[in-house]
């Protein structure tokens, strides 16, 4: 039986590690070619090799905050695999100098701006012109479900880039929705990534503040993140598009969480 991806071509941004390392996973799996975007070289090449070589998989070193990459990035999977049909647009950061809007200075707001949201632009930027060339593909963009309510712990770059990139989201997906192109966010709550393992390291208290709040009772896994984008990029959303997708243990839709 094929898989749901197959002959499908597919991007990834931050595919190293967490949600995107997931995802490239669970799309090869379901027989997606695959470009890997990030910048932790030598992990993005080992695993290219892992999952089959250059038959399936092919590393890319890209700043998402350069456009001159991203148009390199995306122009290496239509050249390599001959189409660009799935663009995840997942990288992201949410360093610890991002906080209250009291404490967060300039610098940390723009790095942050840059990193979370123009990347996406640009990315949706590179990926449309070979989709709409196509007449079909799927553009998922990682917001969060501080997107749609304020967070327990403040982070107010971070949740005002989210924010953004849901947005852009709905604009793209409304645009486009008649030329063949679905542009769908995902937006996961609490994720057990690098990223929430460092907050608790450096700050467990913070952490823990986070998980009171989910109605599950726990943090998401990335492989279940991996699952929705899967679904967001397959045939089986096709009716899909400007979607608020919450993927988030029901905390968006909790007024009180019993204990």
């Amino acid at each position: 039986m094929a898989g749901r991806l197959a002959g499908k071509v597919a991007v990834v941004t931050g595919g190293v590690s967490g949600i995107g390392l997931a995802t490239v996973q669970r799309f090869t799996e379901e027989g997606a070619k695959v470009v890997i975007g990030d910048i932790s070289d030598q992990q993005g090449m080992t695993l290219a090799e892992q999952l089959g070589g250059a038959e399936v998989a092919t590393y890319v070193h890209v700043d998402v905050t350069s456009k001159e990459e991203v148009d390199a990035l995306f122009a290496t999977a239509k050249d390599t695999y001959g189409s660009v049909d799935v663009a995840f647009n997942n990288a992201g950061i949410s360093p610890p100098d991002d906080d209250s809007i009291l404490d967060t200075d300039l610098d940390a707001w723009r790095r942050v701006q840059e990193v979370n949201l123009t990347s996406v632009y640009l990315c949706c930027k590179a990926a449309l012109p070979y989709m709409l060339e196509q007449e079909r593909g799927s553009i998922i963009n990682t917001a969060s479900f501080v997107a749609v309510m304020g967070a327990a712990t403040s982070q107010i770059s971070y949740s005002a880039s989210k924010g953004g990139v849901l947005s852009m989201t709905r604009e793209l997906g409304v645009q486009f929705a008649r030329q063949g192109v679905r542009v769908n966010a995902l937006c996961p709550g609490p994720v057990n990534t690098p990223l929430l393992k460092e907050l608790f390291a450096k700050d467990a208290e913070r952490a823990a503040r986070r998980l009171v709040h989910v109605p599950m009772g726990r943090f998401g896994e990335p492989e279940e993140m991996a699952n929705a984008v899967l679904f967001l990029a397959s045939d089986e959303s096709s009716f899909m598009t400007a979607s608020t997708f919450l993927v988030d243990g029901g905390i968006s839709g909790a007024y009180v969480t019993p204990l």
